[in-house]
């Protein structure tokens, strides 16, 4: 099993953007790709951040949604859209497999 988390930090006055995008992103890959995507945010840390957190059988199951997801028009202009939402430079991936 692979995990994938994509965080990122928020900007000032954006938190509520943020959250209404995090759980967007994820019903956008729930319905088009029928991937389970969980929205999170921190305990601890840094509070100003959101992550997106998903399971895959395999890397290549995780390769082929991410190949789908960079071509998809869609989902590009999802993302372009939340420009001043989130800190430039701050997205962070963590790959994980279960041992």
């Amino acid at each position: 099993m692979i995990t994938v988390t994509r965080s990122v930090s928020i900007a000032p006055g954006k938190s509520a953007n943020a959250v209404v995008f995090a759980f967007k992103i994820a019903k956008f890959f729930r319905e088009k790709y029928g991937t389970t995507v969980e929205v999170r945010m921190p305990i601890g840390g840094n509070p100003l951040r959101v992550a997106w957190c998903a399971q895959h059988e395999s890397l290549a199951q995780w390769e082929s949604v991410t190949a789908k997801m960079l071509a998809d028009k869609e989902y590009i202009d999802l993302v372009a859209s939340q420009g001043d939402t989130f800190l430039p430079g701050t997205v962070h991936d963590e790959i994980w497999r279960s041992i």
